[in-house]
């Protein structure tokens, strides 16, 4: 990979650049190489896993933009791979403001690199910036006025939560970023999940843990706590390959990802993915 990043001082793995290993993506070291074959020693499926998440998180984005959602803010974002966020829901909403948000140096050199809007009425931007202090991300946005909290916003936390510990609170973090939007925003999660193969999954957290990479899956249960108080839009709490699997996205299908839902296993899939609507009186 080529950056500013000298590849011989980067020794530790990243979740990101893991992330874009396990997506056939180019955008990684040496050590994110090593510790994804590690990781797909344990987990065999990991890059189903990668693969199927962000046909779910295109499919989702175009949900909300078929909604009418015109503003968006991605947490978490990782290493861009077309098509991106904002690219899906721009071919639908011309006018949609993206804002890309993650902690990784080399994601954001990245981010800013090639996160163009991809309409002249759009608006796309990046924050370097960290889940854990969600106090810190919203005072930015609203000084810089990147968003406008007045109106609806899509929360998008995909594949991000399960790096954070339970000592960091994610719900808690979750509940601070939806108390924050208005009526009718959106929440977009998917985590990894114990549920249906849990030695594999298990080893694959361990290993990640072990790599300096924290790494927490979550049961259902855990993951319908994110939503406490929220209208869960159809199907609900699902596996990410069965979430709307027809629901039709507006990018050329050679670059729209993973196989379909029919040519994987469930436990292959591992990882719970949903999304709810923020109505009134939540939090009260």
């Amino acid at each position: 990979m080529s950056s500013e990043f000298d590849a011989a001082t980067v020794t530790a793995p990243s979740a990101p650049r893991v992330y874009d290993f396990l997506l056939g993506g180019k955008d990684h070291y040496e050590c994110d190489r090593l510790a994804a074959e590690k990781v797909r020693a344990v987990l065999p499926h990991a890059g189903v896993v990668a693969q199927q998440n962000r046909s779910f998180m295109h499919r989702a984005a175009g949900f909300l933009a078929e909604q009418g959602v015109t503003q968006y803010l991605d947490i978490g974002t990782g290493i861009p791979t077309s098509p991106n966020l904002h690219e899906v829901v721009q071919a639908q909403q011309p006018g949609a403001r993206v804002v890309y948000v993650d902690n990784d140096q080399v994601v954001m050199r990245h981010a800013e690199a090639l996160m163009q809007s991809t309409t002249e009425q759009g608006y796309v931007t990046c924050l370097e910036a960290d889940l854990r202090d969600p106090h810190t991300i919203l005072g930015v946005l609203r000084s810089r006025g990147d968003l406008d909290f007045r109106e609806p916003i899509g929360l998008s936390l995909n594949a991000v939560l399960h790096f954070l510990p339970d000592a960091d609170d994610p719900h808690g973090i979750v509940r601070t970023l939806m108390e924050a939007l208005t009526e009718s925003s959106w929440l977009t999660i998917s985590h990894v999940t114990p549920d249906l193969a849990p030695k594999d999954v298990d080893a694959a957290v361990k290993y990640y843990r072990a790599a300096g990479i924290p790494a927490k899956a979550r049961t259902r249960t855990e993951m319908a706590r994110f939503f406490t108080g929220l209208a869960m839009a159809e199907p609900g709490i699902t596996l990410v390959h069965r979430w709307r699997p027809q629901q039709p996205v507006p990018v050329p299908a050679a670059t729209a990802g993973a196989a379909g839902a029919e040519d994987v296993r469930d436990e292959w899939v591992s990882c719970y993915g949903a999304v709810a609507r923020k109505p009134a009186g939540y939090g009260s």
